[in-house]
């Protein structure tokens, strides 16, 4: 598990348990709970956009080690 993919999985689950925290303060009709939820959506988004981009950069990296690998196969066949 990569760095990116750790930090969006952590990020993630405290947007879901600020989520949590702001239905409870809902229920028991504290003024607060609409920053708070605004707050866990903004955080949720951040951690999945993390998690995206390490998948992302996982596809990239592999695509990138197969050209080089074609490369160098292709130089080897030349000489």
């Amino acid at each position: 598990m990569n760095k990116f993919l750790s930090r969006g999985l952590i990020i993630t689950a405290l947007g879901i348990l600020i989520g949590i925290l702001g239905s409870f303060l809902q229920r028991e009709e504290y003024g607060i709970y609409k920053w708070v939820l605004t707050l866990s959506v903004v955080v949720f988004g951040i951690g999945f956009l993390t998690i995206l981009y390490s998948l992302i950069r996982k596809i990239e990296r592999k695509s990138i080690l197969e050209e080089r690998n074609e490369q160098h196969n292709d130089t080897d066949e030349t000489t």
